[in-house]
Order: C-alpha cells, then structure tokens, then sequence
C-alpha cells in the first residue's frame, strides 16, 4: 500500500464534480472524454446543475485532470460509497507543512471494513514519508501538540498490512521528483467516524513499519520528524455540498479552481 498508485483495479467509490458546463456542446465532450477512461463509469451529467457524477477506482485527481483536460474547471464537490445502500462517511485533512508543503488528503468509508484514503500533497522532499493518523486534532503547537498515533487497542508499532499495528498507522507515501505524492489506499483498520477531530501527520522520512532495529521502530516507526499535518474534519457527502460560493473565502467554485487553491490573502478552501 505504501505510495500506492493511482488507476484501475482497486477499491471503487462515486465522486459528485461540479463542472463548469455551459451548453450541450460542453456536456458532449466531457462525456465523450468520460467515455474513453478504463476504470470509470458515468453514472449522470446534469448541464441545468453542472454536475457530473462517476463511479470509479480512479483516484480523485486523476478524474479531475480528466475534466479538466476538456477545457471546463471542476471540482470535487462530495464522494460516497459504490456499495448499494452505504452511504459511507467522509473526512478531509488540509494538510500544510514547513516551507511549500500543502496538500488534500480524503477519507471514504466505502464500506464496513474498508476506509479509501485518497490524497494529494505537495512541496515534499522527493521519497518516502511516513503518513500516520495522530490522536489529538490540536494544532496549537505545530505538530507537538497532535499526540502519538492513533492506538486506541494498545498494539505496537506496524506497517499497513499487518494484524498488529496502531490503527493510524498509514505505511509510507511517495513523493515523486517534482515533490508531489499522489496516492489511493485501502485500509481495514481505519473508520472514518473514529478519526473525526484527530489529525493526520507526514514525517521527513520512510516509516520502517515496525521491521528497524532503532528503539523508535516499533513505537512510531523511526520516519523522522514531523514535517506536515492538518485536522480532520467531517466532508460531504454525495448531495451533500449545494454550494456555489464558499462560505470561507466569499468566491465562487471556479474562482478558487484558478490555481488550484484560494484566492491570494484568502483561506484554502473546502469541502
């Protein structure tokens, strides 16, 4: 799981984009670039709401490049589970760090033993970085105040695969050399309501998950210091985000899409 790459294959969940759609042309070609894409299936396009709806084992940024190829700004405006009657919980951590770092990082129950965890971040040093869930959601001190890792059965130390490991304990990401990490995982340990308030943190270097000699191995896994993290908090849902203008920055969807991030002087904006 560590670094896991993003396509088809994998875990699938439904992503509600709002698309800057103006005329039937426009839903043609997002359509029929939809159309073309292994691992994704349209599930509805409304031109009068601007919606486009996908089912998919595509990770979020990968469907949003695929809109956003066609020439309209989307953007994610709720996620849910594939599985029929599971409406699935979602969370978000807005992840910012020393220097650049910042990033988004998505939580889906996408059923009852399986959290999809879905994630862009930049400004990260090229490599492996440990990706834990911390305790606490208290960023008032930085990361020292974000507690150790989420651990509530009292287990060691260990790597995402393993039976014995702190429920947080997310393996490794990987950043590529233009310091970006995008990465999909499954997980069976993590819930998504169990999370809510908590924080996520990416430390400076790879998480040995629990296997080095160093006497941190099997308490925090020896990746280093703390270098990034966000809160995690409660996200929409599908039909859940009616929103045209953000209530934070005051601008509208496709203002904040211009870059990618809110406008200069403005908080980052969410889901």
């Amino acid at each position: 799981m560590d670094g896991a790459p993003r396509g088809g294959g994998g875990l699938c969940c439904t992503l509600e984009f709002a698309v800057q759609m103006t005329c039937q042309n426009c839903m043609e070609t997002v359509q029929e670039t939809l159309q073309k894409v292994p691992g994704l299936r349209i599930v509805d396009i409304q031109l009068d709401s601007q919606t486009v709806l996908v089912e998919t084992s595509l990770g979020t940024e990968e469907v949003q490049n695929l809109l956003e190829s066609t020439g309209r700004k989307a953007v994610l405006k709720g996620m849910g589970s594939s599985v029929p009657g599971l409406l699935g919980s979602a969370a978000v951590a807005m992840v910012t760090g020393r220097g650049l770092i910042q990033g988004v990082v998505r939580f889906l129950q996408v059923s009852p033993e399986k959290c999809l965890v879905d994630g862009t971040v930049d400004g990260l040093q090229p490599g492996l970085h440990g990706i834990h869930v911390h305790e606490f959601g208290d960023i008032s001190r930085s990361f020292d105040s974000c507690g150790d890792h989420f651990n509530p059965n009292g287990e060691c130390h260990g790597g995402p695969q393993d039976q014995h490991r702190h429920a947080g304990d997310l393996g490794n990401i990987l950043v590529t050399a233009d310091g970006r990490a995008s990465f999909r995982m499954e997980d069976r340990q993590l819930k998504v309501d169990d999370i809510i308030g908590r924080s996520l943190v990416i430390d400076e270097g790879e998480d040995d998950l629990g296997h080095g000699s160093h006497p941190l191995s099997k308490v925090s896994g020896n990746s280093g210091e703390r270098v990034a993290c966000g809160i995690i908090a409660r996200s929409a849902g599908l039909f859940q985000n009616p929103k045209k203008i953000c209530s934070c920055s005051g601008v509208t969807l496709w203002e904040e899409r211009k870059s990618g991030k809110a406008v200069p002087g403005r908080p980052t904006p969410h889901l």
